[in-house]
């Protein structure tokens, strides 16, 4: 079997990190694409060399040669989008986070149950070197009984100067679901619950202290997981350049584990006896690996390790730690 697959938003994600993904794996076929602007739309069937193209998400959902769906827009769309292509008939791969929010997850869960058709969200760091490294080194006890997660993501305000005409859609919550956070600590919460499984008793604390746009913009939060493990984590977009970090740190009874969620720059074993560097190559197209696991699912080849279950957990997550912001 071949997978027949058609883009509903042809972004910038889809450039480089994914779309290529989508026609260079065997058994897999990128036959037709979507995006309101007949124009970027166009230009990029063109230099991907799609078929066909489309401005209209329910003509390419209901095209009988396209049989998946990969959903690539803005979060306020997933669930419209992925409700429509099950109802199709057709599995659907959706970009993270899953939906707005957790009752929007929670409806797609639905929709997939009632349905019978499957659905993935693309948390892309489950199937890569770097991290599947730290899930063994967690697994394999290299640091000991597991005591404490910690995570410190500090990046510069990409809208400071900006009209919000002209900042990106993560700034407004009624796309996004959130700020920021929403984009990037939800590839942190999702690894996590991959190591750990479930996070419980999450708490957190939400303010916008700049002001340049409607989102939160500083966050802190604490939480647990079923294994007993304590974790905390302290998240700004708005600092000086001087400011920025990405880290997360796992310590053990015997070491501790660190490395960049974002940075990609390997991960870092300290232990008594030894401290070491482990570099890793990812592949050209950051989601292959994932893509290849969800078109393995669809042939029956093989199983996705980002399910719907997960990725709804992790929005069940960001939302706990916002919710005083926005209520």
């Amino acid at each position: 079997m071949v997978v027949n697959w058609g883009i509903i938003g042809v972004g910038n994600v889809t450039e480089v990190k994914s779309g290529p993904a989508f026609y260079k794996l065997p058994d897999s076929r990128l036959v037709a694409v979507m995006r309101r602007n007949q124009e970027k739309v166009v230009n990029y069937s063109k230099r991907h060399n799609v078929g066909k193209w489309y401005t209209d998400a329910s003509k390419l959902i209901n095209d009988p040669e396209v049989n998946a769906i990969y959903i690539a827009t803005p979060p306020s769309t997933h669930a419209q989008y992925a409700i429509a292509a099950m109802k199709a008939g057709k599995p659907a791969y959706v970009e993270k986070p899953m939906a707005l929010n957790h009752t929007e997850c929670l409806e797609m869960i639905r929709v997939s149950e009632e349905t019978g058709i499957p659905l993935w969200v693309a948390y892309y760091r489950r199937s890569l070197p770097a991290f599947l490294k730290v899930k063994e080194l967690v697994e394999t006890g290299s640091i000991g009984k597991l005591l404490a997660v910690n995570i410190r993501l500090f990046k510069q305000a990409r809208e400071r100067g900006l009209p919000k005409e002209e900042m990106s859609w993560h700034v407004f919550p009624e796309i996004a679901g959130g700020g920021h956070f929403f984009d990037l600590a939800s590839h942190q919460f999702d690894f996590l619950d991959f190591l750990f499984g479930p996070l419980r008793n999450v708490k957190g604390n939400a303010r916008n202290i700049a002001g340049l746009y409607p989102a939160e913009d500083t966050v802190s939060a604490a939480f647990t997981f079923d294994n007993g493990v304590v974790g905390s984590g302290s998240w700004c977009f708005v600092v000086d350049e001087h400011s920025e970090e990405d880290i997360v740190e796992i310590t053990g009874e015997k070491g501790q584990i660190s490395f960049s969620c974002f940075g990609h720059h390997g991960v870092n074993l300290k232990t008594r006896d030894k401290n070491k560097h482990l570099e890793f190559e990812n592949p050209a197209h950051i989601a292959q690996n994932l893509v290849q696991q969800v078109n393995n699912e669809i042939r029956g080849t093989g199983e996705c390790v980002s399910t719907m279950y997960s990725a709804a957990r992790t929005s069940w997550v960001l939302d706990e730690i916002v919710i005083g912001y926005y209520n």
